[in-house]
């Protein structure tokens, strides 16, 4: 029930998937099982962020982290991290759908400096667990922000670092998706 949810959210109905999703994490409570609980619940919180409740998905995302604390199950830290970067950007977005006014340029860099930090976090995780594909899914997220924040170069030389450590796995979803956006940093004049 759980991935299915998730596959649905992902596939647009976001609703359905959310509806879905909260039933397997109660069957699977139900029994008092654990195990994976920190991957289940980063599936909701995507599915939260992909449907726009940003702030229900920064909850589970810090539910998710406090399940790690007291389980030691860390296999999903690093994409916790990374989720907890993603909402928060996306956030920001909710926040100032208009122009943003001077007065609101503080929030903004604050915001943007948050997230930047969880990216990080995510990478240092990534890295100490020697994760590789959760290293570069982190490192992207934090290249699509330092691009938008006029910093092109340090982008590609971070996702190149990482993105050129791979030997196989070039049709998969993630590194597709790193070469796209190293691509485009080659376009730019």
């Amino acid at each position: 029930m759980i991935t299915e949810g998730w596959a649905l959210a992902d596939q647009g109905q976001g609703e359905a998937g959310i509806a879905l999703l909260h039933e397997g994490l109660s069957a699977s409570r139900a029994t008092g099982a654990e195990v994976f609980m920190t991957g289940w619940l980063a599936m909701l919180a995507e599915a939260y962020g992909t449907v726009g409740q940003i702030e229900a998905g920064l909850r589970t995302v810090d539910e998710a982290l406090t399940v790690a604390g007291k389980t030691g199950e860390r296999v999903y830290e690093a994409e916790l991290y990374r989720l907890k970067g993603t909402l928060a950007l996306s956030s920001l977005v909710q926040r100032f759908k208009s122009k943003v006014t001077k007065a609101q340029e503080s929030g903004v860099r604050r915001l943007e400096r948050e997230a930047e930090e969880y990216f990080w976090n995510a990478i240092e995780v990534a890295r100490r667990q020697q994760a590789k594909s959760l290293e570069l899914r982190a490192v992207m997220s934090l290249a699509r922000l330092w691009q938008q924040q006029g910093k092109p170069e340090e982008a590609r030389q971070l996702l190149a670092e990482v993105y050129n450590w791979f030997t196989e796995g070039f049709d998969t979803p993630d590194l597709q998706a790193a070469k796209a956006l190293l691509d485009r940093y080659k376009e730019r004049p």
